[in-house]
């Protein structure tokens, strides 16, 4: 059997995908709270709520965590995930009243049909309903449904994108990753090296490897900052600090680094949120704790892409990995 972020003891995840364009949202919700993180590494992030996570700053726990495409509209979507989770009775204390904690990343969907289509607090709260313990599904779905990668050489030569899952258990903890891919650059399998979508050669029938372009002077074409991004969630059972928990974010960026090049790009707004639930009541030492995170990113990122299928909307086609020549 697959295995997914939903393998977290105290984690669930739904997505809402919207019928009438390709665009969507992600919940990875913690009833019970889990201690959180983040780690920002592109240059043209949309977030919500990441300043609290810092170290520094005195709200440990979180209750859930929003993607979403739409771009910055789609930040609406984590309104929804608020309302719904205080329905549940879910929050943190703040006098007479629980106060749900919801940070959020959003990536830039809005080529693909009707751009004023874009996930919002309905959204959020449908994503919530449709929230589970079991392995969510992959590929063009929720916050991966309008993703796109490759576009570093125009979006006439780009591929479909998507969203991916995966854990890594040792000793009897485990770490999980939800990622939607929307990278500009290319992903790879970090395995072997191989491009397995991205970039296409000028008659869109190859992929083109866009680290051996750009190194033999290729031009990018000129990208609006945003218009891209890789947005996720690490996930452990393990117990941590919110420092500790922060060191996962930012060794799970390891991952992306092996499976996406370029990566973290002006024209990105790659972001990690992590989260520790602590329910295995044990913990591992940090060094195999970062190591089993940037392994549960990769392997994430790279079930996103051969879980993607192609797209049409209007004139524009984007094949899916496995569709082109070799």
């Amino acid at each position: 059997m697959a295995s997914s972020i939903t393998d977290v003891a105290g984690i669930e995840v739904g997505h809402f995908t919207d019928t009438r364009r390709p665009t969507g949202c992600t919940v990875v919700l913690a009833r019970g709270s889990a201690v959180g993180g983040v780690d920002v590494r592109g240059a043209a992030p949309g977030t919500r709520e990441t300043d609290l996570l810092h170290p520094s700053n005195v709200v440990e726990r979180v209750h859930g965590i929003l993607l979403a495409g739409g771009s910055a509209w789609g930040l609406d979507a984590a309104s929804g995930v608020m309302r719904w989770l205080d329905e549940q009775g879910v929050g943190m204390t703040v006098g007479p009243a629980r106060l749900p904690i919801v940070p959020g990343a959003v990536l830039f969907d809005l080529p693909l049909g009707d751009a004023s289509i874009r996930p919002d607090a309905a959204a959020g709260y449908a994503a919530c309903q449709a929230a589970s313990r079991q392995a969510p599904a992959e590929g063009n779905v929720g916050a991966g449904a309008g993703a796109v990668v490759g576009k570093i050489f125009g979006f006439d030569r780009a591929m479909k994108g998507g969203i991916g899952t995966a854990s890594v258990t040792v000793a009897g903890v485990t770490v999980g990753a939800i990622i939607a891919c929307n990278a500009l650059g290319d992903v790879i399998d970090p395995d072997t090296g191989a491009v397995l979508a991205g970039a296409r050669t000028p008659d869109g029938g190859k992929l083109l490897d866009t680290r051996r372009a750009l190194l033999r002077g290729d031009e990018a074409k000129p990208m609006l900052a945003g218009s891209n991004t890789t947005i996720g969630v690490i996930a452990t059972d393990a117990v941590l600090t919110k420092m500790q928990v922060g060191r996962l974010a930012t060794v799970g960026h390891d991952g992306l680094a092996r499976t996406i090049n370029p990566v973290h790009t002006l024209s990105d707004g790659d972001t990690l949120f992590a989260l520790a639930t602590g329910e295995s009541g044990r913990t591992l030492g940090m060094m195999t704790l970062v190591a089993m995170a940037a392994e549960a990113t990769a392997l994430a990122v790279v079930r996103a892409i051969r879980a993607a299928r192609g797209v049409r909307v209007g004139a524009i086609h984007l094949p899916a990995a496995g569709e082109l020549g070799s």
